[in-house]
């Protein structure tokens, strides 16, 4: 199978001398095996060099889901490779669910939870947090696995592929609910800078969706569970609601199932806009105001390349890389122009400004921040550091992406 090299927005080209997507299980163990250096390739949602390896690129995405449902357990397990909409779908027809889903249904199982990615939620934890088990590629080529209360299993699940290439991840599920998704307008930054806490809590998932300059915020999307009341514009203090939708996106004011509502676009479709650079930072709750308040100062100088921000909550959790551990958090999320070189200009002046909060970046978006400045956010650093060379002593799973970001140059 011919795998392309680039993300799927067309704004990275990955960098590896080869790409193979093995049709079987054992194929790509003996790939592993009898390389010097792999990385793991998902459904190119990176816009970062996270990816690229001086050896193998290796993409699982051929091998088979193959669900597997333990109701006493209330878990899945499922392929690496498996897109979460395809997962999603499977659950909802056996009666079952996540607890919650990115705003992309097209990302696999295995790369989402490897960089933290979340969906939206006072309450809810991002995709990793609902990790219960994993099951990758040694060095070696020996399949090892892992489960919950496992001595490190923390430091794996938000492992950046530096563990090995994921084959099996085991998710915690639950029954099947249903939701609607509503859409309103121009919400005042005041308002949301008055009571942050009642804007972002006010549904079971609430994504807010500005540029910097804008004298309101544009769009707010709340999805309601259908046994709680739906909030409306008045009670939020922002305009009516917006009805027409997208033919990318779930539509707004109609109840479904909650694979049909939690992401904002459809899986059939191309998702947001297509030709787009990606940033995300999450900031210390306890900032939040803050972080937005500095972001609406330099908002001339975002906007001209930014085409939309999107605001979301994620509850803290205790995976070491992962940007919510330990903390509630506020994702602050960027969708650039296809301007790389403005971008490049731009990013600098964000990051003076969020990491001084305690901002921590998407680790599967763009982002210029190095090790020496993430490693002090992050309390475990030095014991996930240690942990991957314990696993990976000879560096077969890193490269000049995680050295830079994560772990420094290698040394002995």
């Amino acid at each position: 199978m011919s795998v392309d090299r680039d993300n799927w927005a067309g704004t990275v080209r990955y960098r590896a001398p080869r790409i193979v997507a093995p049709g079987t299980l054992a194929e790509a163990q003996r790939l592993v095996a009898s390389s010097s250096k792999v990385r793991a390739l998902g459904t190119r949602h990176s816009f970062n060099r996270l990816p690229d390896t001086e050896g193998v690129l290796l993409h699982l995405g051929e091998l088979p889901a193959d669900p597997v449902i333990d109701t006493g357990a209330m878990t899945v397990t499922v392929g690496g490779g498996t897109r979460y909409g395809v997962l999603a779908r499977h659950l909802e027809e056996r009666g079952l669910a996540l607890h919650n889903l990115g705003s992309l249904p097209h990302i696999s199982v295995a790369g989402a939870i490897s960089t933290g990615t979340h969906g939206s939620g006072d309450r809810l934890g991002s995709l990793s947090s609902a990790v219960r088990g994993l099951q990758f590629i040694g060095p070696s080529g020996d399949l090892v696995d892992v489960r919950a209360g496992d001595p490190g299993f923390e430091g794996m699940v938000v492992g950046l592929g530096a563990f090995g290439p994921i084959t099996r991840v085991t998710l915690a599920v639950q029954p099947s609910y249903r939701m609607r998704q509503d859409a309103y307008l121009n919400l005042p930054w005041q308002r949301l800078m008055d009571d942050l806490d009642g804007v972002t809590g006010a549904a079971y998932s609430v994504s807010l969706l500005t540029t910097w300059t804008a004298p309101a915020i544009q769009h707010v999307w709340v999805k309601s569970l259908l046994d709680q009341p739906i909030v409306t514009a008045e009670q939020l203090g922002a305009a009516p609601a917006l009805r027409e939708t997208p033919d990318n996106m779930n539509p707004f004011g109609v109840e479904g199932p909650w694979c049909a509502c939690l992401p904002h676009f459809r899986l059939d479709r191309v998702p947001s806009l297509g030709a787009e650079i990606q940033t995300e930072y999450l900031l210390p709750r306890d900032r939040a105001v803050e972080a937005l308040g500095t972001l609406r100062e330099i908002g001339r100088l975002i906007d001209p390349v930014l085409e939309i921000s999107e605001l979301r909550t994620v509850a803290a959790d205790g995976l070491w890389l992962s940007p919510a551990f330990g903390r509630d958090s506020l994702a602050i999320h960027f969708t650039f122009r296809r301007d790389p070189d403005g971008v490049a200009q731009v990013l600098p002046v964000i990051e003076a400004r969020l990491l001084p909060l305690g901002a921590r970046p998407h680790w599967g978006k763009l982002f210029d921040a190095g090790a020496d400045a993430l490693g002090p956010l992050y309390p475990r650093m030095d014991d996930w550091r240690d942990l991957q060379r314990a696993y990976d002593p000879e560096g077969k799973f890193g490269n000049r992406f995680i050295e830079r970001h994560v772990t420094g140059p290698r040394s002995g």
